[in-house]
């Protein structure tokens, strides 16, 4: 199919207030373009799956940092599913918001990958943007990388919870629907993530 010039604005409703299952987003994201950009490249769009990447890819590397705790592997996943955006949006049905359709995928990426690998190196303060002056860097280096330690130390189940709903801002309604569990299952996972948290953290009160 011959590439086409976007304007996906000019093609479809301003629709006002985005729906409920759609996750907080930036400045200037828009779930009803994404949904436009992801049919487009159902159809073989080029340029939409090049803009659809290019609006969700930071989202997509952040996510997978978080629940991976290794940039080597989470520019993997990124890579992978930045594939998967041209070859698997046919499991897309613009049901729900294609944010939450998008950490599903990264999620199960992420846990798929951890079951076959050993834990490696983890975060340090070296992969992070660092904040001014010296004597601060280094604080917030140590205690950005004990808790990315202590993250990457929790149960599968309860690190996600935490990277969703605390860490990306998921609603646990949303996180919820990601997961594919109750919503009372997520407020559990997150209040034991909460607390394993402020526990190992407490030396950094």
């Amino acid at each position: 199919m011959p590439a086409s010039t976007l304007d996906p604005r000019r093609d479809i409703p301003d629709v006002g207030t985005p729906p409920a299952d759609d996750p907080p987003r930036p400045p200037g994201e828009d779930p009803d373009v994404d949904r436009w950009l992801a049919g487009r490249v159902v159809e073989g769009d080029v340029e939409a799956y090049e803009e659809l990447l290019r609006r969700h890819r930071d989202r997509i590397y952040r996510i997978a940092l978080r629940v991976l705790a290794d940039p080597a592997d989470a520019d993997d996943v990124t890579q992978e599913i930045a594939i998967q955006l041209w070859t698997g949006l046919a499991s897309f049905t613009g049901s729900a918001a294609f944010t939450t359709w998008l950490y599903r995928v990264v999620v199960n990426r992420c846990l798929n990958l951890r079951r076959r690998r050993r834990p490696t190196e983890e975060i340090t303060e070296s992969t992070q943007p660092a904040t001014p002056g010296p004597e601060a860097r280094v604080v917030a280096g140590q205690e950005l990388e004990a808790g990315m330690a202590a993250l990457a130390e929790m149960p599968e189940e309860l690190r996600v919870a935490l990277v969703l709903v605390q860490l990306e801002g998921l609603t646990y309604a949303q996180a919820a629907t990601v997961l594919k569990v109750p919503e009372a299952t997520v407020r559990g996972r997150l209040a034991r993530a909460r607390a394993q948290l402020v526990k190992q953290m407490r030396s950094w009160a």
